[in-house]
């Protein structure tokens, strides 16, 4: 919809939001009218270049042309049901990506953190069905971030972070343990441990990148341990991170993984993959969803995906992450780079704020977003060209230039 045919003004719309939306973040100063690509575009067609992607869900570009034609052909058809009858989407899409990234079973959801929920769920169930009523807690990484209802709320290892503020206590069952330390992990298991938790990569934690041996070593515990490795893949999953999933960069299978964002090329809809014997745990009545599984944003994942996979866009992150990257440790003030793919983040010295750059590169048209005092995250479109780069790197000089 274009702001002219609603007959208001920017500030008028402006003004109906204020008053009509619970907001809880900060607003930027456009009206998103339309966006292809690399950019987004504003009421005035002003475009902006895209390094945020809508939070790493735009990757194979914006409005991609096969997404936006898979999901009106769904539409004309079927735009939802319940979930008794089969639906074609559906079906596809569960072969599909249970046959690309090697698991067993998935259940649709409509969201990240749902679909860490699942996860959490599951594996709880399948401790305490299977090995021990008490036997359902999970440790996860201090700094992760794994969504904002209250299970995954409670599994967030930020116990400082305003997601947590408020609420009374955490769900129990949970403990953390200090990330890319075998050890720390290895130390807080206990006899009711059924389950590790963690992200290849922390996002919100700073763009945090796990080792190789930590992985490894995460594997090995749960395995001599007989508990079930779960990772959180909603950021880092379909080719961000250069592997299809960010866990085949280290050579290892999780029990359970966990997708949204990139998956849905813009529609809404995350999932939870297992291994056969712990997907069992879920039965009916046990878990559930309206929308989880939905026509259309199931065939616009099944498009996203073939768009990802046949572009081979895993392989271009790995290529253009490095040269990005790169780049960036050449920027004033910089004290690392840091990332996998394309999940980048710039640490500056205490002279600069993240959020101050933020803002510049807003003002000179470059959307990334910011993290904790000092930090720059960025999860562009994985068709960026070195152009895209260049012009990104030129704006971020510009604006650290102009704050110190």
């Amino acid at each position: 919809m274009r702001l002219k045919n609603t007959g208001l003004s920017k500030e008028e719309l402006k003004a109906k939001a204020k008053k009509y939306i619970i907001e809880t973040c900060e607003r930027f100063d456009f009206v998103a009218e339309t966006a292809k690509n690399m950019y987004l575009y504003d009421e005035t067609g002003t475009g902006y270049l895209d390094f945020y992607a809508g939070i790493a869900v735009n990757s194979a570009g914006n409005c991609n042309e096969k997404v936006v034609e898979a999901v009106k052909d769904q539409v004309s058809d079927v735009i939802h049901t319940f979930n008794y009858p089969y639906t074609i989407p559906q079906v596809l899409l569960a072969e599909k990506i249970c046959t690309t990234i090697g698991m067993d079973k998935i259940f649709f959801q409509n969201s990240g953190t749902e679909a860490n929920e699942a996860m959490i769920k599951m594996a709880r169930k399948y401790g305490v069905e299977n090995c021990a009523p008490e036997k359902y807690h999970i440790v996860t990484a201090r700094r992760s971030f794994h969504g904002r209802t209250f299970g995954s709320m409670s599994a967030t290892g930020q116990p400082e972070n305003a997601c947590q503020a408020g609420f009374g206590k955490m769900t129990p069952g949970f403990s953390y343990a200090d990330f890319n330390d075998l050890e720390s992990f290895q130390a807080a298991v206990t006899d009711q441990t059924i389950a590790i938790m963690v992200e290849p990569v922390q996002g919100e934690g700073g763009v945090m990148v796990a080792t190789g041996e930590f992985m490894a070593g995460l594997r090995r515990l749960c395995d001599e341990k007989g508990l079930l490795l779960l990772l959180d893949e909603v950021q880092t999953g379909w080719c961000r991170c250069g592997g299809i999933m960010a866990f085949m960069n280290y050579g290892i299978k999780p029990d359970v993984v966990s997708m949204a964002k990139a998956m849905g090329g813009g529609m809404p809809i995350g999932a939870v993959c297992a291994r056969e014997e712990v997907a069992k745990a879920f039965t009916p009545g046990s878990h559930g969803t309206t929308y989880g599984g939905h026509p259309v944003s199931c065939a616009a994942s099944l498009a996203q995906i073939t768009e990802l996979l046949e572009r081979d866009l895993a392989g271009y992150a790995r290529k253009m992450g490095t040269y990005f990257m790169e780049r960036l440790k050449k920027l004033p003030r910089v004290k690392e780079v840091r990332g996998q793919g394309l999940l980048i983040g710039v640490e500056f010295d205490e002279t600069v704020k993240g959020r101050d750059v933020k803002q510049g590169c807003l003002e000179r048209k470059l959307l990334i977003t910011s993290i904790g005092a000092s930090i720059i995250r960025m999860v562009p479109p994985l068709i960026l060209t070195r152009e895209d780069c260049d012009k990104a790197y030129e704006i971020l000089k510009d604006t650290v230039e102009s704050l110190v």
